[in-house]
């Protein structure tokens, strides 16, 4: 078959700035959209009258952008880049209209799966097109500033949800993607025209699609609903795991077996493709017990508002902007990669340590910038160096399917951390409330419903409560420097080739 996303096309510095502002403004869509809806969920809830419906708000945008990352990669490597990121935006964009429309909570569930159906392209396509048009040694430096614009938007996220909600109205969260998105079809239309346009004659593998589909979508509504929504050993739960792994056995036999495979069983015989996407899953766990639960930890346990709780992990943010940036640019000055992931780890360990054994400094402005500071620049030295790794490892042909894989293992992983951390925080906070004498009262509620389930509690109650909590949220960081020190040490096998410095026109 002939290879055609290995067209000679040379992209001037400006189209380059053209192509990376508009696959950044696609990133910060739906990066943002991971995080904004959080902090309006109650006020969504009570306006639509249905609180108990509203953990499929988030659930159905996880399912639908996890489920269809990597066949957006597939179908950019044969059809194009452009107008499959084209496609995908429409689709966040029409999903973005709908949820601020919606009038029930029903509707609300089902644009927001809407919306993660453009959601999944939008994040693999973005990493994929940074390799198309950028050389190998120089990509890190842009990858990095991607990574920059996903921790700027997974706290600002929470910050803008809140004003919004408080100031206009819960809609305009889903509102504000319009501009940005149509900001976004701009600047990449014309300069995206220049990249390949796909094979002559493409065949998809609709079958392996629709397995892939629905392996990961049973088996992330066990991981992201078993024991919080359902119990565990539920016939839901128990059923649609059993048919997850089926479904998943399948799609593997079912890919060995086709012309054009959804996701190449072949990449994983290469050995930086085979350890940088389980180090990419168990990095993105411990990624996510500082994105989702310190905001909890300070809210919680320390009594600060959502705002100020947003503020105070401005240095989390300024951190990985750091780490990610100043990675990449190290790279493209040295060629080398493996150091920095291994450093990164052993930071964002460290500072786990500390949050574990003296969580209260995270309340702290001076203490907790000590803290996140490393912790931001040990976690932004990871992903995008595994994504430039991973792009120059591969045939050029496989690019985009490779790119994706790896966004693909980053979902699975966040969502299977956030999973595992509120599995944890509720089991050892409830152990902690027996032992305290207040085993009526459920962990669930308080995190649902925050402070004011605290507030109607006798002091001694209460400060018993928060005690418990502390303990809990420990616990959550320890385990976070666990898994971290798990990545850490499969990233010591991780394969270091050179870096091309030519781009592919050049080669």
């Amino acid at each position: 078959m002939p290879d055609s996303t290995t067209d000679r096309v040379a992209f001037t510095h400006r189209e380059i700035l053209r192509v990376f502002s508009g696959v950044a403004l696609a990133m910060l869509m739906a990066a943002m959209d991971q995080t904004v809806v959080a902090t309006a969920l109650p006020t969504m809830g009570a306006d639509l009258g249905s609180l108990e419906n509203l953990p499929w708000v988030v659930t159905a945008y996880m399912l639908a952008s996890t489920a269809t990352t990597p066949i957006y990669g597939k179908l950019s490597d044969l059809y194009g880049r452009k107008r499959i990121l084209q496609i995908a935006i429409w689709l966040f964009l029409a999903g973005s209209l709908l949820c601020g429309l919606a009038q029930s909570m029903t509707q609300l569930i089902v644009f927001r799966g809407l919306q993660g159906l453009g959601g999944g392209g939008l994040m693999a396509l973005a990493f994929t097109i940074i390799g198309d048009v950028v050389a190998p040694r120089e990509r890190g430096r842009y990858q990095g500033y991607i990574g920059g614009v996903f921790a700027l938007a997974s706290v600002a996220g929470p910050l803008l949800g809140g004003l919004f909600t408080e100031k206009l109205s819960w809609h305009w969260i889903f509102f504000i993607n319009l501009p940005i998105g149509a900001a976004a079809l701009v600047m990449t239309n014309r300069a995206l025209g220049r990249l390949p346009t796909g094979i002559a004659r493409p065949r998809i593998d609709y079958l392996g699609a629709i397995l892939l589909m629905g392996a990961v979508t049973s088996l992330l509504f066990v991981v992201s609903r078993g024991g919080t929504m359902v119990p565990w050993t539920s016939p839901a739960v128990l059923g649609l795991g059993a048919l997850g792994v089926a479904l998943l056995a399948a799609f593997v036999w079912h890919e060995r077996r086709v012309a054009e495979p959804i996701l190449p069983l072949p990449l994983f015989r290469i050995p930086v493709f085979a350890v940088a996407t389980p180090v990419v899953a168990v990095s993105a766990m411990t990624l996510f017990a500082g994105i989702v639960f310190l905001p909890l930890h300070l809210q919680l346990v320390l009594g600060t508002g959502a705002t100020a709780s947003g503020l105070l992990l401005l240095p989390l943010v300024f951190g990985m902007t750091f780490g990610a940036v100043g990675g990449g640019r190290l790279i493209a000055r040295s060629g080398r990669y493996k150091v920095f992931p291994i450093v990164g780890l052993g930071l964002a360990v460290a500072m786990y340590l500390v949050l574990g054994l003296v969580g209260s400094v995270a309340g702290n402005p001076l203490w907790s910038t000590l803290v996140l500071v490393p912790l931001g620049v040990g976690l932004g030295l990871v992903m995008p160096v595994m994504t430039v790794a991973v792009q120059n490892a591969v045939d050029r042909r496989d690019l985009g399917a490779a790119t994706a894989s790896v966004g693909f293992f980053r979902s699975l992983g966040g969502s299977a951390g956030v999973a595992l951390f509120g599995a944890v925080l509720t089991w050892d906070v409830s152990r902690r409330l027996s032992g305290a004498g207040l085993p009526d009262l459920n962990p669930r509620d308080v995190l649902e419903h925050g402070t004011s389930v605290l507030a109607t509690l006798p002091p001694a109650a209460r400060d018993a409560a928060l005690h418990a909590f502390a303990g809990a949220f420990e616990t959550l960081f320890v385990l976070a420097a666990a898994l971290g020190l798990v990545s850490l040490v499969m990233t010591l096998f991780l394969e270091e080739l050179p870096l091309r410095s030519a781009k592919p026109a050049e080669e």
